[in-house]
């Protein structure tokens, strides 16, 4: 089996980058008409400064304004609005969902596209993935788009204006990457572009994790009062870049599985997707039978950045076992990324390890777990 890498073409990211995006993308060889796919909130801070930006290039636009989920039907009304244009290009600007939406739209048309996000809240900026949901909020299918952005532009003045709870959820969605990447390596499984992973995909799903762990904390405080510091800046590029990078190249494995599972649960489905990862991955150290020492680094992270560790924190206060063979069946189906693991999973094993990760959870939350364990952090 070959080893693939996946990136980008570009990745600009700093304070106001939206002013430079048309130049950015003149640069690439983009030009208009370009469809926005913008978020309610995105279109609300960024209008004045596309129509500046685009304008000084000579790219003219037109703004679709995001449904709120990446479905079926969502996806139908960005083509249809793109093709009506008709749209040379197609920049999604907004959460994870509003990206996923336009790129999916983008790899129907064979349209370039340009990844804005005004979250940092998953790593699903760079990538070539698109999740589809239900209208009801379920996992439709994920689908493996044949490029990644032409270009990715990350606005930190924008992101530090969000409520901190959403980089928090990229904090979770990036500590599943490095876990799921050794995953993948052990069993030299298959990455999303069809090949083995990279050693560079693995130091980077590695660094990731580890700059998380060193910044994460302080990254949260900057978000809290809107500085832009940077800790901040670390860690958005490491929810957005180094997560994007080391999940595509090197796969995935239980822990989004796991999330996977917990959507069936309507209880869960106000939590963000990356809230639901970190428990996940929790279950995945647990079904993996990893040493004390680096569950507990996990877990005293998770509950030093607010994390949840417990599926009373994912809304599960109480999980009938009828629920919980629903959510470990739905996380074990076939096709899977929990069958990346180097063993044999089976939906006995993983309802067997949500409860002991939510019963470490428990213990630690209830401040029952040994203090000189409590909140350790390994340096770097």
């Amino acid at each position: 089996m070959v080893s693939v890498f996946s990136s980008p073409a570009r990745y600009t990211q700093g304070m106001n980058a939206t002013q430079i995006l048309g130049r950015e993308m003149a640069g690439l060889g983009l030009e208009g008409p370009a469809l926005i796919v913008a978020g309610r909130s995105a279109l609300a801070q960024l209008l004045d400064t596309w129509k500046q930006t685009l304008a000084e290039v000579g790219c003219s636009f037109s703004i679709h304004s995001f449904g709120g989920e990446c479905s079926l039907a969502e996806i139908l009304r960005i083509r249809r609005a793109a093709e009506a244009l008709p749209a040379r290009v197609i920049i999604g600007a907004g959460g994870g969902k509003a990206l996923d939406a336009a790129r999916a739209t983008s790899a129907e048309l064979s349209l370039p596209f340009v990844s804005c996000p005004t979250l940092a809240s998953t790593d699903a900026p760079c990538s070539a993935v698109s999740i589809v949901y239900t209208e009801s909020g379920l996992v439709e299918e994920v689908r493996i788009l044949p490029y990644n952005p032409v270009l990715v532009l990350v606005d930190t003045q924008v992101i530090v204006q969000a409520p901190p709870r959403l980089l928090t959820a990229g904090m979770g969605d990036a500590l599943a990457t490095w876990f799921e990447a050794r995953a993948c390596a052990a069993s030299n499984a298959k990455n999303l572009r069809g090949g083995s992973s990279t050693r560079s995909a693995l130091a980077l799903a590695e660094l990731c994790y580890k700059t998380i762990l060193l910044d994460g904390v302080a990254a949260l405080e900057a978000a809290r009062t809107r500085k832009i510091t940077p800790a901040f800046e670390r860690v958005v590029e490491a929810n957005t870049l180094l997560s994007g990078l080391g999940f595509e190249s090197s796969g995935l494995a239980a822990a989004h599985s796991i999330h996977n599972g917990l959507t069936v649960a309507p209880q869960t489905r106000s939590f963000y997707h990356g809230e639901k990862v970190a428990f996940g991955t929790l279950v995945q150290l647990v079904l993996e039978e990893s040493s004390l020492a680096e569950i507990e680094e996990v877990l005293g992270f998770c509950i030093q950045v607010g994390l949840p560790v417990t599926l009373a924190q994912i809304g599960l206060q109480e999980v009938p076992p009828e629920l919980l063979e629903r959510i470990a069946l739905r996380a074990t189906q076939s096709g899977e990324s929990i069958h990346h693991e180097p063993f044999q999973v089976s939906s006995a094993q993983v309802a067997a390890a949500i409860l002991r990760a939510d019963e470490l959870g428990r213990s630690w939350t209830a401040g029952t777990a040994p203090a000189a364990n409590r909140f350790h952090k390994s340096e770097p």
